[in-house]
């Protein structure tokens, strides 16, 4: 059990883990930047620590909260979610501090946090897949892709960022002409997430989002049941309903296993959303894998 906890984070999120690590006997410390002061998760934690910063950039500080964390005497770190919680380099450089990362190993970060990666992995497992690129492609190779599902139905493509999020870096294009502009636009938000590629994926016209949350410890994993996530604008959700409403039971299970056989191949640790497509009136496709987000959902 640990004693002293960092939550790193703000808002919502790190007033639920101030609660929660209270309600486990240890003790919590909070982080805020200067305009996060007056915050409530500041009052309710048991120690409460600034970053000396202002807006979001504060919380993305890994020296400033590793110091801290360090300065407290505190034995793990929470992310969150959002912020630094899907990244590899802040997993990392708690565990060089010698202090816990409550959350996915480095190299499950790593993995997940690259959707080309990710894409690998579930081929190797045999897990359904939309035909897409391998990895980051140019938008000469966007284009020739393109090209090869003319006679697919649907007739388009997705471009997405390898290392995106949020509804930002990923576009649905339906016609030749709009390519380059969706291309150059996937591109330019991908950088914000630290890696400049994109990659393409045959477009599932009339799709159907569901998740599937899963727990585990590194050596077991088990399910927590499904979500279904289809309302959305801009791809950010609205509305999550669990269990979802319209999956037979047949392909529930079907869906659920493949995101199990995912997670045992990388003895997954900690809590950790898989996605999927579905469309069960497909000739060929039913149900494929898109992501995985490791970490906390939101």
């Amino acid at each position: 059990m640990f004693k002293k906890i960092l939550i790193a984070n703000r808002g919502e999120i790190a007033l639920r883990l101030v609660r929660a690590v209270q309600d486990l006997g240890s003790r919590s410390v909070a982080v805020y930047a200067r305009d996060d002061a007056p915050a409530l998760h500041v009052r309710q934690a048991d120690e409460a620590l600034a970053l000396d910063a202002t807006g979001p950039a504060a919380y993305l500080d890994i020296a400033r909260l590793i110091a801290l964390a360090r300065r407290a005497g505190c034995d793990a770190v929470h992310p969150g979610y959002g912020f630094l919680s899907e990244r590899a380099d802040f997993a990392q450089a708690c565990l060089d501090a010698g202090i816990a990362f409550i959350g996915p190993t480095v190299a499950q970060l790593a993995l997940f946090g690259d959707k080309a990666r990710a894409r690998s992995l579930a081929q190797a497992c045999g897990v359904p897949l939309m035909p897409g690129s391998a990895g980051p492609v140019t938008l000469a190779q966007a284009q020739a892709f393109f090209a090869e599902q003319s006679g697919a139905a649907g007739a388009g493509v997705m471009i997405k960022a390898i290392g995106g999020g949020g509804g930002r870096g990923m576009r649905a294009v339906l016609q030749a002409g709009e390519l380059p502009q969706a291309y150059a636009r996937c591109v330019s938000e991908a950088r914000a997430f630290g890696v400049d590629g994109v990659y393409v994926e045959r477009l599932m016209p009339r799709a159907r989002h569901v998740e599937i949350q899963l727990l585990g410890d590194g050596a077991q994993v088990v399910s927590l049941g499904e979500r279904e996530c289809s309302l959305q604008r801009r791809f950010q959700k609205l509305v999550e309903i669990a269990p979802s409403p319209s999956l037979s039971e047949a392909l529930r299970q079907r869906i659920t296993r493949a995101a199990l056989q995912l997670a045992r191949a990388v003895n997954y640790r900690s809590l950790g959303t898989f996605e999927f497509l579905v469309d069960e009136d497909a000739s060929d496709l039913l149900f494929v894998f898109i992501e995985a987000n490791p970490r906390l959902q939101v």
